[in-house]
């Protein structure tokens, strides 16, 4: 098998490296120093430059504006941005607007895509229902009314909510399947109430009390709410990877320069271990992303495999959230009190990485549903 990059995918990389190559990632106040959010805007400067560089239109079709590149090289991006903890809604606003492309209606997809593509307006996604643990689409409600549709729920913990213009939120209507509503902003009956993540950014706490959506901004397509559901697991992953990796990158240039009793503490047998346990960590989110990735678009070409896409998203998700969370602890221990000093990044990405192991969920939830696909899907 090949799983070498195409030209597109490689050059995709190459622009997000030369965009984000100046960015600091101790940019705003300490997440550990500040009580409330680190910033009230996410960074509009390096937004533009995604912009202009063509990589918020990377996913778009051609007729939209955009490169009509795949999952693959989103996730490529993602991991890029993850490096230098890149605050901007990359992942929220590409994976919204892929789920637009794919399934909206041809006003919806005038009003939204390329203006989306050209940065003019920032989509997000609300992905963690009332609590963080149940299915987003259960805490909302959805019902037709006089050739609309009315929404009332709650979804907590949406990342982005202040600064974005529009907000994809997944409803249930009583008859089984989800719908994915496109709803302003500024809509009436719908309320944000302030939280914030561990890694400092704003959070909100969106409140939908009567919302009024057309029916040209709702989206009914069967599996529209699950495909964008998995597009937004796998890129926490890519960010997982590409933080880890950075992590583990920083691990090693300490050590190599870390003395004790004459010698670089990175030839003692204990670190090298530990540091290649952490490699080992890494490489297998890797493949299981790269796995997940392309199911997801071999899906959407309509290739299929012994397992629902959801099975391949499932085991990327197991390893992403155990293995961030080992990198960043096993740096900390090896950088000794400097993982702790606030004027040293590596406490950023910590917090960081506790933030996206939290989005991605508890190891033990995701093996349960692996094994309900397999369940339910007998391998012959």
């Amino acid at each position: 098998m090949d799983f070498t990059f195409t030209e597109e995918q490689q050059a995709a990389v190459e622009a997000a490296r030369a965009v984000f190559a100046d960015v600091a990632p101790d940019g705003v106040p300490s997440p550990a120093l500040t009580p409330r959010a680190v910033a009230e805007e996410f960074d509009r400067a390096l937004w533009a430059k995604l912009a202009d560089s063509d990589l918020l239109s990377l996913v778009l079709a051609e007729e939209h504006g955009g490169a009509g590149l795949d999952a693959i090289a989103l996730c490529l991006v993602l991991r890029e941005a993850a490096r230098v903890l890149a605050r901007v809604p990359l992942l929220e606003h590409c994976a919204t607007a892929m789920a637009v492309q794919a399934h909206g209606g041809p006003e919806l997809k005038a009003a939204l895509l390329e203006r989306a593509g050209r940065g003019d307006l920032v989509l997000t996604a609300a992905a963690h229902g009332r609590t963080g643990h149940d299915p987003a689409e259960l805490s909302v409600t959805a019902r037709r009314d006089r050739g609309a549709w009315v929404l009332d729920g709650v979804q907590t913990a949406v990342a982005w909510a202040q600064n974005a213009d529009w907000i994809a939120v997944p409803a249930h209507t009583g008859e089984g399947e989800a719908v994915l509503a496109l709803i302003p902003r500024g809509a009436a009956g719908l309320s944000l109430a302030e939280q914030y993540s561990t890694s400092g950014e704003r959070l909100a706490e969106l409140t939908l009390d009567g919302v009024r959506v057309s029916a040209a901004h709702l989206i009914e397509t069967p599996g529209a709410w699950e495909g964008l559901r998995q597009l937004l697991a796998t890129g926490t992953c890519a960010l997982a990877l590409g933080l880890g990796e950075h992590v583990l990158t920083m691990t090693s240039r300490y050590t190599s320069k870390r003395e004790q009793f004459g010698f670089p503490v990175a030839t003692f047998q204990a670190v090298a271990v530990q540091a290649a346990d952490r490699y080992i960590d890494l490489r297998a989110m890797e493949a299981t992303l790269w796995q997940a990735a392309w199911r997801l678009d071999a899906a959407t070409g309509g290739a299929g495999g012994p397992l629902p896409s959801a099975g391949d998203v499932a085991v990327a998700k197991i390893w992403a959230s155990e293995g961030v969370r080992r990198v960043v602890q096993t740096a900390q221990h090896l950088h000794g009190g400097f993982g702790a000093d606030t004027d040293y990044p590596l406490h950023r990405y910590h917090a960081w990485a506790k933030q996206l192991e939290l989005q991605l969920g508890p190891a033990a939830v995701h093996e349960e549903a692996l094994g309900d696909l397999l369940a339910a899907h007998p391998l012959v």
